[in-house]
């Protein structure tokens, strides 16, 4: 397999031995805090938020050792930009509902928090039994707003950020690390 991005402006971030030890240790922490779901049956909705939190979610619930559900989100508020207009469109919504169902909405990365923000408001509205966040990336020092993240990988540089799911107009979602794309500016790619 040709590695194409070897020829490309980008330096490894977070390679993927690193990428696969935060996602076993995020999974375990979400195992033991909802163990009493396996007597109850009712699986853990894991909310990925498409398209970058799709690879995160699929490693992540296969380390998983309770049952979990998978539902998507789509939202928008980067377009083809390097950086958020700040207004949250929602493009794909939840195919089940979550009424008094434990949620947890899963993120690649968060940034400025509004998304974040938005998506907690829209989604407690749906009156689920519990609501949390897993993020695998954050940039704090981007924050626009507070917002709580109950299970996070790790921090990261304010930088433009690709791979693992993170992109930057469509490219480089497949890297298996996140890298810094050198010459796209300040911003996360998602």
């Amino acid at each position: 397999m040709q590695e194409y991005w070897k020829n490309e402006p980008i330096r490894c971030l977070i390679g993927r031995d690193e990428i696969c030890r935060m996602v076993r240790r995020l999974a375990g922490e979400i195992s033991a805090d909802y163990a009493n779901l396996v007597e109850t049956e009712e699986p853990l909705v894991m909310v990925g938020i498409l398209k970058g939190a799709a690879v995160f979610l699929s490693d992540l619930v296969r380390e998983m050792s309770i049952p979990t559900a998978m539902d998507f989100m789509a939202v928008s508020s980067y377009g083809a930009s390097t950086t958020s207009s700040g207004v949250v469109r929602i493009l794909h919504d939840l195919g089940s509902p979550i009424q008094d169902r434990h949620v947890i909405i899963v993120e690649d990365i968060v940034d400025t928090g509004l998304t974040l923000q938005y998506l907690k408001q829209h989604l407690a509205g749906r009156e689920p039994a519990s609501l949390h966040v897993c993020a695998l990336l954050d940039k704090p020092e981007r924050r626009e707003v507070a917002v709580d993240i109950d299970y996070l990988g790790c921090e990261v540089p304010d930088e433009f950020l690709v791979g693992y799911g993170l992109d930057l107009d469509e490219r480089y979602r497949d890297l298996p690390h996140v890298a810094v794309i050198e010459t796209a500016g300040e911003g996360e790619g998602s």
